[in-house]
């Protein structure tokens, strides 16, 4: 496996993460492989509370901080970037 994969591999395992634990915290019965390469906008079927979205970005913040030794500031952008990219719609009604 040559580095270049290697990285690839390991930015994966750590989206993985990620992803997984937002569906953790907003109550889904999903993991990262069963939306991993979908095309369509799957990240609008689902939804998240503010409370929960704001406990997902603390935690991913820390864990971004954690694993990848980024300052806050720069957890805090690419954890930003990730919930506009990825994150699960925002209501405060009950899941579905």
């Amino acid at each position: 496996m040559t580095r270049a994969e290697q990285k690839a591999n390991k930015e994966r395992m750590f989206l993985k993460e990620l992803i997984d634990k937002m569906f953790e915290i907003a109550g889904h019965d999903l993991k990262f492989e069963d939306v991993e390469g979908r095309t369509d906008e799957w990240f609008t079927q689902y939804t998240m509370t503010e409370a929960q979205n704001k406990e997902w970005r603390d935690w991913g913040v820390e864990h971004i901080k954690k694993k990848k030794r980024h300052y806050s500031k720069i957890a805090s952008r690419e954890m930003a970037w990730l919930d506009l990219y990825c994150g699960l719609k925002i209501s405060d009604y009950e899941n579905k």
